[in-house]
Parts: structure tokens; C-alpha cells; sequence
């Protein structure tokens, strides 16, 4: 264990095998007492614009758990080492906010993931930790047994979290009658693809329950985007990179019936956290991608070839998993990560569900002591 001045306005600190840096600015804004941080509210009580930019500690100690220093006001700031290394830029570079499980089809079923009960999810926390836990590694979950209706659907969704009212609605039940000036409301198939990419925030979880299907095909397609885009960071970094940082619009233009609606939404296809470059958000909707004039000329085949690379990856067909729907079984899916499509079908076929806030489902599950 070492600390070092490095400069003017830096410390250097050697600690459990890692070497972080410290600007002297961020280490009194962070400052845990009682007169800079509310530890009732966990918010912070300093003004940081009143930190001096050139401020310098007067004196630093270090004993074996903590980081002292003295400031020239007299202030004395305390650090935790293994607070500090959570929290510092190299610690979290080592780190991923949110654990998952990449699969294609041979891995999930592999896997054997169990569904949850109706009533276990309802009435008791492990139930729904059991639940939260799997769709955290996977990106879906499946409840069983729940009563085909769409008041028992709300009920169960609006127990991990606020239902997300959008231009669908709260509550969204649907057939094939074209309702909507959309292909989902159709019996055509639908190809892989991530829901309101035409959002400025596209919604974070979706809810689906067919509460009846009177005829043939319908089969839900499942791909996880994340493990398609992972074959492209192993196969070709960058293209990987060129989807991160190409902004694009998504468009949605209806105008059926009552229903006038003309939505934008802008952002690459791929989502990544700079600190640590971890994917958090997939936005592949090849229906609702509107005309490319975010891309300059020099930088618009490559981006094709890059999506093609992306696209070959989603269309495998060993990462394809093909389920059906059926009263009773309520599937729900991370938006932000699994792709979603359908087999075209024949006959009367009944559906329902919601789109729910995704900070409303990580906070049930942080609240259950999941990692998320």
C-alpha cells in the first residue's frame, strides 16, 4: 500500500493491486462528515462550486483502513480504502453495473431456467427475487399460471413496477385488425427487432400475455442482442465501435383512425457505458429506421457494412429461440437487450400487455438485494 503526490492537484494511491488516481477537487466534494453529506438522505450537503479548484490537502495521512486529509480550513476529509476503491475510476473500470448471462438458444435452454407461479410472484419476496434474478441474467423471464384476463396481466406487472403510459396506452390489448398504424397489428411475421426505438428513451421492459389464439403459427422469436453484439466485438472491434458512436433516427408516423402520431428518436445501435464499455442498450429496429442523414458520406458505408455484421449475428439461426405464447404464461423482456419477433399466424389471436419503467423494475430488484 503506497500513496504518492503525483501532482500540484493529484494523489496516487497503490492499493489491493490497483493504482488509482485522485484529483484533489473530487476527494473534497466527496467528503463523507456530517457538515458536507446528509447520511439520512445520502445526499450531499457541500456546494461543490464553493470547492476551491486549486485546492491542496495541508496534510495526508494514512493508517491501515483510511486516508486522512487535513484541508487549509481546518477540515479534516476521511476515506475508507475500500471505499475509495470502489469508487475510484480504476475500480469501477473493473466492474460491471449490472451481471448478466449472454446466451443463444443451446445455452438458455441449456440452462433450464425456472419460471415463477403466479401466486409465488404475488405474495412472496423470494418469488419475486427467484423472478428478478433470472430476468437480470437473461433479459426474460416466464410467470406461470396466471388467469388469462388482461386485469390479472396489469396486476402482475404493476408488482415490480409504474406501467409506462405511451401513445399505446397503459394497458395495450390487441388483435390482428389493424388497429394501429403498425405491422404488430397484423398477422404478418415480424422480424427480430426492439421496441420504440422511435423514443427519445425506448421503454425499458416489455410485458406480453396471449390470453387466446384460435389457429395456427404466432410463435414468439427471442434473440438476445447482446450476445450478437459480443460475437461482433469478438469478430470485428471496429465495427463494434463505429455502432457505438453513429447516431441515427428512428421514426414512427401514424395516421389511422383517431390515432395521429409522429415520433423521433435518436441514437446509435449500440449503447455502451464510456468508463467501462459495457452494453446497456441495443436499438435495432429495421421497420422503424428513418432515412440516414446523421452519417456523413465518408462514414456511411462503413456503418452499413457494420450493421450487416450486426444483422448476420442477430439472423443465426443457433441464437434464435422460438417460443409459444399461451394463456397462462406471461413472458416479460429487457427492451434494451432482447429482440423480439413472430412467425406469422392464421385464425383469432388475443394478446395483452404493457411496457413498464425499467428504473421502477432495477429498483424493486436493488431493493431485494440483487445487483442491478
Amino acid at each position: 500500500m503506497k500513496i504518492t503526490l503525483v501532482r500540484y492537484v493529484e494523489t496516487e494511491l497503490h492499493y489491493a493491486s490497483t493504482v488509482m488516481r485522485f484529483d484533489y477537487v473530487w476527494l473534497r466534494d466527496h467528503c463523507r462528515s456530517a457538515s458536507c453529506y446528509n447520511s439520512k438522505t445520502h445526499q450531499r450537503s457541500l456546494d461543490t462550486a464553493s470547492v476551491d479548484l486549486c485546492i491542496k490537502p495541508k496534510t495526508i495521512r494514512l493508517d491501515e483502513t483510511t486516508l486522512f486529509f487535513t484541508w487549509p480550513d481546518g477540515h479534516v476529509t476521511k476515506y475508507d480504502l475500500d471505499w475509495l476503491l470502489r469508487n475510484s475510476y480504476e475500480g469501477q473500470k473493473q466492474k460491471v453495473i449490472q451481471p448478466r448471462i449472454l446466451w443463444n438458444a443451446e445455452i438458455y435452454q441449456r440452462a433450464q431456467v425456472p419460471s415463477v407461479d403466479f401466486q409465488s410472484f404475488l405474495e412472496t419476496n423470494e418469488g419475486l427475487k427467484n423472478f428478478l434474478q433470472n430476468f437480470l441474467l437473461y433479459g426474460i423471464a416466464f410467470v406461470e399460471n396466471v388467469p388469462p384476463t388482461q386485469e390479472h396481466t396489469e396486476k402482475l406487472a404493476e408488482r415490480i413496477s409504474l406501467i409506462r403510459e405511451t401513445i399505446y396506452g397503459r394497458m395495450w390489448y390487441f388483435t390482428s385488425d389493424f388497429s394501429r398504424g403498425d405491422t404488430a397489428y397484423t398477422k404478418l411475421a415480424l422480424d427480430r427487432h426492439t421496441d420504440t426505438t422511435y423514443f427519445q428513451e425506448p421503454c425499458g421492459i416489455q410485458v406480453f400475455h396471449c390470453l387466446k389464439h384460435e389457429g395456427t403459427g404466432g410463435r414468439t422469436l427471442l434473440v438476445d442482442g447482446f450476445y450478437a453484439a459480443e460475437q461482433v466485438l469478438q469478430k470485428a472491434p471496429e465495427e463494434f465501435e463505429l455502432l457505438t458512436k453513429v447516431p441515427l433516427k428512428h421514426e414512427y408516423v401514424e395516421n389511422v383512425g383517431e390515432c395521429r402520431n409522429h415520433m423521433i428518436g435518436v441514437g446509435p445501435v449500440l449503447n455502451i457505458y464510456p468508463w467501462n464499455k459495457e452494453l446497456y442498450l441495443i436499438r435495432y429496429n429495421n421497420y422503424d429506421r428513418a432515412v440516414i442523414n446523421t452519417v456523413p458520406y465518408d462514414v456511411v458505408h462503413r456503418w452499413y457494412t457494420a450493421h450487416r455484421t450486426l444483422t448476420v449475428e442477430l439472423r443465426r439461426p443457433e441464437n434464435e429461440f422460438w417460443v409459444k405464447l399461451k394463456p397462462g404464461r406471461v413472458l416479460f423482456i429487457d427492451n434494451w437487450r432482447v429482440l423480439h419477433g413472430r412467425e406469422s399466424f392464421t385464425g383469432y389471436r388475443q394478446l395483452c400487455g404493457c411496457y413498464l419503467t425499467r428504473d421502477d423494475v432495477l429498483n424493486t430488484a436493488r431493493l431485494l438485494g440483487l445487483q442491478a
